[in-house]
């Protein structure tokens, strides 16, 4: 009895040492919290990235005029449209995606919490963990993408009424709309984490202390993540066209081949202004709350 004790409380300590739940809430906090605050830029994102000038949809000639028209359509809350479900889609996405990340890097780094791995390593944990994350939140990605692009005669009560209606009318595959472009955007999280972990780690080897300050982290996190998204925003429109419920697309293939005859390689980057705007204050915010909370959660 004594004996099976024993090996109970090995393997408990085992798995609390691999699977930290700090990097869960670190992750789930960080999301919502830069989430909410940006919300605004990722709604004008969505809109003009989807403009593709051949529909019924609104046209914008530019960033600001999308911001404009959107104000002056639905009020200053039409530029919160959808808030909800991109807070829910990204903390539960970062929360996923951190606690798996970490969780791989320290199985890979036979135990250490802080290891040094290869670049190839570093590559292969974001792919892994981007893909199982994308498992699970799809949905709520397709959901958010449709309430972004609420306007016309399409016109829902919620998030729980979005998700009701897709499902209904497209079953499991509509939820899983542009799943095939996620997985290929799992490259997105694996080039930001390889370049932020390496700019930590040379960052504190050379400081000599064992983290970075908040500033530090908000320099590196930011630096990753223009790395990310200018080496594979197109992935995003993509993804984003095939979400769009006023567009019938026939995969990906179709969207890429669409894309290039009416707008040539610049509608591949359609947006990538208001993104690299949105998403790199959002990445800085995000990553000095999940840093902090880990730091508390460790103590």
């Amino acid at each position: 009895m004594e004996h099976g004790t024993w090996k109970s409380r090995i393997c408990f300590q085992n798995i609390h040492k691999t699977f930290k739940y700090e990097h869960l809430v670190g992750g789930l906090c960080g999301g919502s919290v830069s989430t909410f605050l940006l919300h605004p830029l990722e709604l004008i994102r969505i809109r003009f990235a989807v403009s593709d000038g051949m529909s019924s949809r609104p046209r914008y000639k530019s960033v600001w005029h999308c911001a404009e028209k959107i104000v002056r359509t639905d009020g200053v809350r039409g530029i919160y449209r959808g808030a909800n479900s991109n807070v829910v889609a990204y903390s539960v996405y970062f929360g996923c995606y951190f606690f798996c990340y970490n969780t791989f890097k320290i199985l890979l780094g036979n135990g250490s919490t802080n290891p040094h791995l290869s670049v190839a390593q570093y590559l292969a944990c974001g792919c892994v963990s981007g893909s199982l994350t994308m498992c699970v939140t799809n949905p709520l990605w397709t959901v958010r993408t449709r309430l972004c692009l609420e306007y016309g005669g399409i016109r829902y009560r919620g998030m729980l009424h979005a998700f009701n209606v897709l499902y209904q009318m497209e079953g499991v595959r509509g939820l899983y709309r542009g799943f095939v472009p996620g997985l290929v955007g799992t490259s997105h999280g694996a080039v930001q984490f390889l370049v932020y972990e390496k700019l930590k780690r040379w960052r504190i080897d050379s400081s000599g202390r064992k983290k970075m300050t908040t500033f530090e982290t908000a320099l590196m996190s930011g630096s990753s993540k223009f790395v990310a998204v200018v080496t594979t925003y197109p992935y995003l429109m993509v993804r984003a066209r095939l979400q769009d419920p006023h567009r019938d697309y026939g995969g990906v293939i179709d969207v890429v081949q669409r894309t290039w005859k009416c707008e040539s390689w610049r509608g591949f980057y359609k947006g990538l202004g208001v993104c690299l705007l949105r998403f790199v204050p959002s990445t800085c915010i995000m990553f000095c709350i999940y840093e902090s909370v880990v730091s508390v959660l460790q103590q």
